[in-house]
């Protein structure tokens, strides 16, 4: 490991400033990610500014919804009731991330920004446009079983590997960003980018700019949401396609409804076009296969991957198939 500086930020204003003057610091909050990376040599920084212990380690209800601290550990917010109680996806989501020795170290906010796990971009010996931008994708040509299906490029088609982040676009969160500029709100979707000619941005956040909290708007129907995911096998893997959904129905119409997937994209994808489908439509194993189609029309997998296309559909189907049943 190479050597590097610490310094542990007594507020979010210092830790932002830290950072914002050393093009060579990060922020360090679980370090689960990072600090394999730094093992790795994937990532080499000179400075880790440790914001950790900030007073951002809590849940509070607000009158808009819940706002989750940056600071708040994987587990402790799986196991709150609020988040159990109205948006039970968020809670399934989590707890079907990592293992619980990981959840109890990993933050909301590095749990968001967790980078690939695509096998290329973590070993260093291979060519990665990601880590070494204009060097080249080995996945392209190589093994793409995990690779994305939607929204790749050229340069990039690895995935986002956060399942807290799929429940959270679903719900329409909204991240809180501390920067040398003052405080933004952005929508969590807008927050992440798709690879297109520059693979190495993960999302749109600018160097020394911090998430602070994640705002969580009230959204009733969420009660009844259910997050399923898909994986080579059921301890600590990253998902092969995972499906968030909350679904509101009229009887046996879908009245509302919010969806999106894991493992088949650059980002956590919102799956706009299968709601629009739905909306309006008969609660019905058909409309769901419909929907699923709408959206994966776009779909475009690898040599090795084309199986995703249909595990998606049916994962989908799945779904929205449970939680109907569960409305009767």
């Amino acid at each position: 490991m190479i050597p590097f500086e610490y310094l542990r930020a007594g507020d979010p204003a210092e830790a932002v400033a830290a950072v914002a003057e050393r093009p060579g610091a990060v922020f360090l909050g679980g370090g689960t990610n990072l600090v394999d990376h730094m093992k790795l040599g994937v990532a080499e920084p000179d400075m880790l500014v440790d914001v950790s212990r900030l007073p951002l380690d809590r849940v509070e209800e607000t009158a808009t919804g819940l706002r989750v601290g940056a600071a708040v550990r994987n587990s402790d917010l799986a196991a709150h009731p609020l988040v159990r109680e109205r948006c039970p996806m968020l809670a399934r989501a989590l707890l079907s991330g990592a293992s619980g020795q990981l959840r109890n170290a990993a933050t909301t906010a590095g749990n968001l920004l967790q980078r690939t796990r695509c096998p290329y971009f973590q070993d260093v010996t291979t060519p990665c446009n990601k880590r070494e931008p204009g060097s080249g994708c080995s996945a392209i040509g190589g093994y793409t079983r995990y690779h994305a299906i939607l929204g790749a490029s050229e340069q990039c088609v690895a995935v986002h590997p956060s399942d807290m982040a799929v429940a959270m676009v679903a719900l329409d969160a909204v991240v809180i960003v501390l920067g040398p500029g003052g405080e933004r709100a952005l929508p969590l979707a807008d927050l992440y980018r798709l690879p297109g000619d520059t693979p190495q941005r993960d999302t749109v956040l600018e160097h020394g700019e911090l998430v602070t909290a994640v705002e969580l708007p009230d959204l009733p129907f969420a009660r009844r949401s259910a997050y399923r995911k898909v994986r080579d096998r059921t301890s600590y893997s990253f998902a092969l396609v995972s499906v968030a959904a909350a679904l509101d129905l009229d009887g046996g119409t879908v009245r509302d409804v919010r969806l999106a997937l894991g493992g088949v994209a650059h980002k956590p994808w919102r799956a706009v076009l299968a709601e629009e489908e739905l909306r309006g439509k008969p609660a019905t194993e058909d409309a769901f296969r419909r929907a699923a189609d709408a959206e994966l029309a776009a779909a475009r997998p690898l040599p090795g991957n084309e199986f995703k296309v249909r595990m998606a559909r049916n994962t989908i189907v799945a779904t929205l198939r449970d939680l109907t049943e569960e409305g009767r």
